[in-house]
């Protein structure tokens, strides 16, 4: 596939990330609050549930890529295994850098840092899908690592502070929502 076919991709796939992460913050609200989507679904307000807002619907387009041109690509998913896993490491690193300074955190930037990390995202893989120096297969493996990750933590959520919901105090589904 051309690179700039490649490159509508990877901007459209930014757009997706965006709409999709958007939708997924309130789903498990709009779901009834149903248990078994939330590996899926934000479920409180700590900046873990958050990330799950740019991961999952960044696997998802991913998906579609790999149908559309990625199973002509050799290290199609060892590039979008480092961009999957920038978007969410972006995110914790800005808000922990920027509340570190603020004291505190502040939505528009929360929603700007998350534009941010999606298109960042898209652009590493983008340009290690046309490098003349293919980034190391293993790295197809960092999205599945993530993926068991949030599948575990929303169920078995540790008690620090990447985990807490700031509003509650408490930690994942089982915690804020009781074990019934």
């Amino acid at each position: 596939m051309p690179q700039r076919d490649v490159r509508v991709w990877e901007t459209a796939g930014v757009a997706f990330i965006l709409v999709a992460g958007a939708a997924l913050h309130f789903a498990f609200a709009w779901s009834g609050y149903w248990r078994p989507i939330a590996w899926l679904a934000a479920v409180n307000e700590s900046l873990w549930e958050h990330l799950k807002l740019a991961f999952w619907p960044a696997v998802a387009f991913a998906l579609a890529e790999y149908v559309a041109f990625g199973s002509r690509m050799p290290t199609f998913w060892a590039a979008k295994g480092v961009g999957i896993a920038l978007m969410p490491a972006v995110i914790v690193g800005l808000f922990y850098a920027y509340t570190a300074v603020l004291g505190d955190s502040f939505l528009p930037l929360d929603i700007l840092i998350f534009i941010a990390a999606a298109a960042l995202g898209q652009w590493v893989s983008y340009r290690l899908l046309f490098s003349p120096r293919p980034v190391a297969r293993a790295a197809a493996i960092l999205p599945i690592l993530l993926a068991l990750a949030f599948v575990l933590f929303s169920y078995r959520t540790p008690h620090i502070g990447l985990f807490r919901d700031s509003p509650t105090g408490t930690y994942g589904i089982l915690e804020k929502y009781g074990t019934h």
